[in-house]
């Protein structure tokens, strides 16, 4: 099936798989086989997987700060506090200690959004199930209002470095999809064009890393401002930084790639269609400045998906030496042929 934007459900998926390695592990190969209708559901049964063989393996603890009155002293003494429990007569110690919980932010976040999915009408029965099952085993953790998760504090180390990919499913849900009512509860909503802006960004990137090894570079690259004698590095840090999505090489060839999302692809005024003006003016300026010294070897692309539009850009244009070219990419294909589009971008810029 597929969502608002024309994209097969079952793609969202393999994406995925590709932002996250991960779910190329044993313990997902199921969800890679089963039909989902909404992509709430697809979430739903990847989280549950995720917090099952997070419980085979052991929650996540960290160290807690723990205020108790205690008949034996354990950690500090809460002196204003033991006070005030002997003028009641109580003989115990405030005490304050450390101690490791499951009740930590990672694991908050992973209830939370179990408890989201678990009442909203488009996840599958046998999902729910799922996600109450492994509920059971978090009764000590808290659930968190969504709004109030700083995501970009979250650090993972060698400890809960498996959550990862978890969490950031669980963003996609809870910063994405989750919208509040009137009366403020939360409701379910398609998958945002900002999340999925991003997931697209990230599934090209990584295909040419795995698929097309040959490459002497695939990543995000900054490209250096072209300039002129000796400026100031002070007036340096004003000029904007050139933060590339994809970037290609393979001997003396590059290609700069921007990826675009958007619900619609093309600007239209009165009965004319026109790009973008602010996409193409960014990747020829990427292109010019990378390429300072005017080889041609330099090309770049704004490779947009292809939304439900009857016309869509497929066109090149060779500035200054520089080959500049506009592609759609169609997510509504077998995922064989969304393949088939992204090797032969490779092929007609590197003949490999």
């Amino acid at each position: 099936m597929m969502n608002d934007k024309g994209i097969l459900i079952r793609n969202i998926y393999y994406m995925l798989t590709y932002a996250f390695q991960v779910l190329k592990q044993n313990n997902y190969e199921e969800i890679a086989s089963e039909e989902f209708e909404q992509v709430q559901d697809l979430f739903a049964a990847i989280i549950s997987k995720g917090i099952s063989q997070q419980i085979k393996q052991g929650l996540h603890r960290e160290y807690v700060t723990k205020n108790e009155n205690l008949s034996l002293l354990r950690g500090k003494l809460d002196i204003g506090h033991t006070i005030q429990n002997q003028i009641q007569h109580k003989r115990l110690l405030a005490c304050e200690f450390d101690e490791l919980s499951v009740n930590n932010i990672f694991n908050q976040i992973l209830k939370t959004t179990a408890m989201v999915l678990i009442k909203e009408p488009s996840v599958k029965k046998e999902h729910t199930a799922a996600l109450r099952q492994n509920m059971l085993f978090f009764s000590e953790v808290n659930t968190l209002d969504p709004s109030s998760i700083h995501w970009n504090t979250l650090h993972y180390q060698r400890s809960n470095r498996n959550y990862e990919m978890l969490i950031n499913i669980c963003y996609f849900v809870l910063d994405g999809m989750l919208q509040t009512t009137q009366q403020g509860s939360y409701k379910m909503a398609a998958f945002s064009d900002e999340h999925m802006a991003w997931l697209y960004e990230r599934f090209v990137l990584e295909y040419y890393r795995q698929h097309h090894t040959y490459l002497d570079d695939a990543k995000s690259a900054q490209v250096k401002w072209d300039l002129d004698g000796n400026v100031d590095d002070a007036m340096i840090r004003f000029l904007p930084i050139m933060q590339t999505d994809i970037f290609l090489r393979y001997k003396k060839k590059t290609l700069i790639i921007d990826t675009k999302y958007y619900s619609k692809t093309l600007h239209k005024q009165y009965d004319s269609y026109t790009l973008h003006s602010n996409n193409l003016y960014q990747i020829f300026t990427y292109v010019k400045n990378h390429d300072s010294e005017n080889t041609g070897n330099v090309s770049g692309m704004l490779l947009y998906a292809k939304t439900q539009e009857s016309i869509t850009p497929d066109c090149v244009f060779s500035m200054g030496r520089n080959r500049i070219s506009v592609k759609t990419l169609d997510l509504n294909l077998p995922f064989s042929g969304i393949k088939a589009q992204l090797d032969k971008i490779a092929e007609d810029h590197f003949g490999v």
